[in-house]
C-alpha cells in the first residue's frame, strides 16, 4: 500500500530538462550582472526556473552502479540528486563573466586600477547575492547534499562566485591592486588627500575573500589568509621602511621633545587609519611596528633626553616621553632607574645646602625631606600616572637619602633621620604660640608618616618620641590630646601594636593620675586638712615612663608636708606599691615678693629649692646651697647658671666660670615685663647626657631584640648556617631597624655561651639550637 502511493507521487511530478531553462535563466542572470532592473515576478520567474529543474524527475531508472570520484550522483534515486549540471552552468558563466571583465582592467595601475577593482567588486558581490538568493533551492538541497557526503569544491553559489572571482581576477590583478593601495597610503601618511574608499574596498574585498574560503555551507569562520598574504605583510614591512627613514631625519633636525610629540601623532593617525580603511586585526600587528621604529629602536636617545627632563623640571614632556614609553615591554625600568638616582641626588643636594643648621634644627631637616618627597611624589602622580614602578623608584630614592646623607654622615650614625624626626614631631605636638589649628596639624602629622616610613632605625624614633611624649605629658606641655592620640595611632597602624604599647599606657596613666588628684582632694577635705599649697601629683608606671631615678635631693620643709601626706594616702590605698619621687622631672611655681614688682616664677623643682633659701639670707656661696639643698655640685652650677642667665641671680664672675666657693647673691634690681615668668629651662648638659644615655639603650635593647628573634628562628629551624641565619635576622628586624652584622655575630657567641646554641661538630659555620 505505501509503494503504491509512492509511485504516484512520484509520476505525478513534471520532468524538466536544463535544456528547457538555461535559456531564460542565463539572460536573467546576465541581467542580473549588468545590474538591470527587473520586477519581482522576473525574480520569480528564474527561482522557479531553479526549482522546476531541481523537482524533475527525468533522471529517474538511470541510477549508476558506481559513484564517480568527486561527482554527484548516488545510489539512491529522487529528486533531490538533480542539480550537477546546473551548478556546471553557473560555474561556467561565472567564469567567462570574470574573464571578460578581467580585458577592461588587466592594463590600468594606480588609482585607475583601484576605482576598476572596487566598482566592479561591488557591482559582483551584489549580483552574487542576488544570485545566490535564485538559487536558494539548489543551495539548500542538492549542494548541501554533496558537501555532506564530502564532496570536495563545492559551494553554496554565493561562495562559488568569490572562488570564481579569486581564480579569475584577483589572481591576475593582485599585485597592481596592492601596490596602489599601498601608494595611497604613503600618499596620506605624506600628508596628501586620499580618496579612503578606493583602500577600504580593496580591503574589504580581501577579508570577504577570506571570510568565505572554506568550502560549503560551514565557510562562515574568520580567515584573514589572503588579505595578510596579499596585503597586510607587504603593509606592515612598507610602514617599518617608511618609519625609520622619517623617525631618523626627523631627530637629527629637531628636538627629542618635539619628536615624542611627532611620535605621539604618528601612532594616533595609525590607529585612526585601522578605524577608518583597514581590517580592525591589523591594529595589533601595526601597533608593534610603529612603536618598534619609533620608540624602541630610540630608546637611548630617550635616556638620555630623560635626565635633561628631569633637571629642567618639563613635567609635560616627561608625561609625554613615559606615555610614549610604556608601550614597549620593559621599556620603562631604565627610566625609573634614572628617577630614583635623580631624586636621591636632589635629596642629598638639598639637605647639604642647609649646612649645619640641618643637623640641630629638626625643623629645618624634615620641611627639607617633605619638600624633596611633596616635589617628586606630585611628579610621579601626574607625569608617570602613580605606576607602581615609579612609585617604587621615589620609595627607594627617599630611603637612600634621608637614612644616609651630609646630617647622618656629620655625626657618623644613620640615627639622627630618626632623632631629628621624632623632634621634630615634639615641636608640633608641644603647647607653644605657634601651634597650628587641628586640621593643619593633622595634614602636618601625616606628612611625617611619610617620612617615618622610610626611616630604617624605627627604634631609634620610638626612643626618643616615647621621651619626648613623656615629657610633653608631665609637664602638661601638649598642644592637644587628641593630636597626641591621632599620632600614636598612626604609628600603630604603620608598625603593630607592640611599638606603640608604651606610649598608650603613658595616656593611661595620665588619665588615672587625674582621678587619683580629685581623690586626695576629697581626702584632704574629708580629714579636714589643708596642704596650704596648690599640690598635684602624677603617678606613673615605672616600666613604661623612659625616665631615669631621681637624684639625691634634700626636699624644702615648704613640700614636705604635701609629699608626707600623699605619700601615706597613696600607700593606704595600695598596700605593696613604692613611690619613687622624680624630683628632676617635677615643677611648680614660686611667688616673688623680694622684687620691686611682685613675680610669679615658673620653676623647676631643683630652681625652687634654690630661690627659697633666699627667704634666710640674701647670699651663698655654691658649696653652702650644695649642702642645703643636696644637689651635686657639678648638677647645682648648671641650675645656677640659668637662674644667672634669667637675672634673678647674680654673681662676680662669668656665668660659665661659676665654682664651688662663687658667691651667688639675689639680684634685687630684678625686672622683667612680664609678672609671669617661665624659668624653667632644660640644661644642655643634662639633654646631651640624656641623648647620649637613649643611644646607648638602643644599642642594649637592640642585641635583646637580635638575641630574641636568633632563639626564634634557631627553636622552629632547628639547624641552619651562619648565612642563612644572618639572613633571617635581618629579614625579621628589617621594619624596626638595620642590625649590623658584627652585633649579630656578637649575639650568636653570647647565645653560644648562654647554652641555647652549639655550633656543630666538623661544621664551623653550622649552628644547631639546644632545646
Amino acid at each position: 500500500m505505501p509503494m503504491c502511493s509512492q509511485n504516484r507521487d512520484i509520476n505525478s511530478m513534471r520532468s524538466v530538462d536544463l535544456d528547457q531553462v538555461w535559456g531564460d535563466l542565463k539572460i536573467g542572470i546576465e541581467q542580473v550582472y549588468r545590474q538591470q532592473s527587473m520586477p519581482k515576478s522576473r525574480y520569480m520567474q528564474l527561482y522557479t526556473h531553479v526549482y522546476s529543474y531541481c523537482t524533475s524527475v527525468h533522471q529517474q531508472g538511470k541510477i549508476p552502479t558506481k559513484a564517480k570520484k568527486g561527482g554527484s550522483s548516488s545510489q539512491t534515486g529522487g529528486a533531490q540528486f538533480v542539480g550537477q549540471e546546473l551548478y556546471k552552468k553557473l560555474k561556467e558563466f561565472l567564469r567567462n563573466y570574470l574573464v571578460n571583465l578581467l580585458e577592461n582592467g588587466i592594463g590600468l595601475m594606480d588609482e585607475d586600477v583601484l576605482k576598476f577593482y572596487t566598482t566592479k567588486w561591488d557591482d559582483y558581490q551584489f549580483s552574487s547575492k542576488v544570485l545566490n538568493g535564485v538559487c536558494a533551492y539548489l543551495n539548500r538541497h542538492w549542494v548541501r547534499r554533496e558537501c555532506d557526503e564530502g564532496r570536495k569544491g563545492m559551494y553554496v553559489i554565493y561562495q562559488l562566485a568569490l572562488v570564481t572571482w579569486k581564480d579569475n581576477l584577483f589572481k591576475q590583478l593582485d599585485k597592481q591592486v596592492s601596490s596602489a593601495v599601498l601608494k595611497l597610503i604613503e600618499k596620506e601618511r605624506n600628508g596628501e588627500t586620499i580618496n579612503t574608499s578606493l583602500v577600504s574596498g580593496v580591503i574589504n574585498c580581501y577579508v570577504e575573500l577570506g571570510l568565505n574560503e572554506e568550502e560549503g555551507e560551514k565557510g562562515k569562520g574568520t580567515n584573514l589568509a589572503i588579505y595578510k598574504e596579499s596585503f597586510e605583510n607587504v603593509f606592515l614591512e612598507d610602514t617599518e621602511r617608511f618609519y625609520s627613514k622619517e623617525s631618523s631625519e626627523f631627530l637629527r633636525q629637531n628636538p627629542v621633545t618635539e619628536y615624542i610629540k611627532k611620535a605621539e601623532q604618528r601612532l594616533s593617525e595609525e590607529r585612526r587609519r585601522v578605524q577608518i580603511y583597514l581590517h580592525e586585526g591589523t591594529l595589533k600587528p601595526l601597533s608593534n611596528t610603529c612603536e618598534n621604529v619609533l620608540i624602541k629602536k630610540h630608546l637611548e636617545i630617550f635616556h638620555s633626553e630623560f635626565q635633561h627632563l628631569l633637571d629642567s623640571d618639563k613635567n609635560d614632556d616627561l608625561q609625554r616621553m613615559y606615555e610614549l614609553v610604556s608601550k614597549i615591554p620593559d621599556g620603562l625600568t631604565e627610566l625609573r632607574n634614572l628617577l630614583e638616582l635623580h631624586i636621591a641626588n636632589q635629596g642629598l643636594e638639598a639637605i647639604e645646602k642647609c649646612g649645619d643648621s640641618a643637623v640641630n634644627d629638626p625643623k629645618v631637616y624634615v620641611s627639607t625631606i617633605l619638600e624633596v618627597h611633596k616635589k617628586f611624589n606630585a611628579l610621579v602622580l601626574t607625569a608617570f600616572s602613580n605606576d607602581s614602578g615609579f612609585v617604587a623608584a621615589l620609595d627607594k630614592a627617599c630611603g637612600r637619602f634621608i637614612n644616609n646623607n651630609a646630617v647622618t654622615r656629620a655625626v657618623s650614625s644613620s640615627s639622627k633621620s630618626p632623632e631629628l624626626l621624632a623632634k621634630f614631631c615634639d615641636l608640633l605636638l608641644k603647647k607653644s604660640s605657634k601651634n597650628p589649628e587641628e586640621a593643619e596639624l593633622e595634614d602636618t602629622l601625616n606628612q611625617v608618616m611619610v617620612v617615618f616610613k622610610y626611616i630604617e632605625d624605627k627604634d631609634v624614633f620610638q626612643k626618643f618620641y616615647s621621651k619626648m611624649l613623656a615629657r610633653r605629658l608631665v609637664q602638661h606641655m601638649s598642644a592637644s590630646d587628641d593630636a597626641e592620640a591621632s599620632m600614636i595611632s598612626k604609628l600603630k597602624q604603620a608598625c603593630g601594636f607592640e611599638y606603640t604599647s608604651k606610649l598608650q599606657r603613658m595616656f593611661q596613666d595620665v588619665g588615672v593620675s587625674k582621678d587619683l588628684n580629685e581623690q586626695f582632694r576629697r581626702h584632704m577635705e574629708n580629714s579636714n586638712e589643708s596642704l596650704d599649697i596648690d599640690f598635684s601629683i602624677q603617678v606613673l608606671s615605672s616600666g613604661s615612663w623612659p625616665f631615669q631615678q631621681s637624684f639625691n635631693f634634700s626636699l624644702p620643709t615648704e613640700l614636705e608636708r604635701s609629699v608626707h601626706r600623699f605619700t601615706t594616702f597613696y600607700s593606704n590605698r595600695h598596700s605593696g606599691r613604692k613611690l619613687n619621687w622624680l624630683y628632676n622631672m617635677s615643677k611648680g611655681e614660686l611667688i616673688a615678693n623680694c622684687f620691686k614688682n611682685r613675680y610669679t616664677l615658673q620653676a623647676s623643682t631643683f630652681q625652687m629649692a634654690v630661690l627659697l633659701q633666699y627667704n634666710l639670707s640674701e647670699s651663698w656661696t655654691v658649696l653652702q646651697l650644695s649642702e642645703s639643698t643636696q644637689i651635686k655640685p657639678d648638677f647645682l652650677v648648671q641650675v645656677l647658671e640659668i637662674l644667672v642667665k634669667t637675672k634673678l641671680l647674680a654673681c662676680d664672675v662669668d656665668e660659665t666660670k661659676i665654682e664651688t666657693e662663687t658667691v651667688m647673691q639675689l639680684n634685687l634690681p630684678y625686672k622683667n615685663k612680664k609678672l609671669r615668668v617661665n624659668i624653667n629651662h632644660p640644661m644642655k648638659s643634662e639633654q646631651k647626657s640624656s641623648e647620649e644615655l637613649t643611644h646607648k639603650n638602643i644599642e642594649e635593647d637592640r642585641k635583646l631584640v637580635i638575641q630574641a628573634a636568633i632563639v626564634r628562628i634557631m627553636k622552629m629551624r632547628k639547624q641552619l648556617k651562619h648565612q642563612q641565619l644572618v639572613a633571617e635576622v635581618f629579614q625579621q628586624l628589617s621594619s624596626r631597624f638595620k642590625p649590623k652584622v658584627h652585633t649579630i655575630k656578637k649575639c650568636i657567641d653570647i647565645l653560644i655561651e648562654k647554652e641555647y646554641l652549639d655550633r656543630t661538630d666538623g661544621q664551623k659555620d653550622m649552628y644547631s639550637y639546644l632545646a
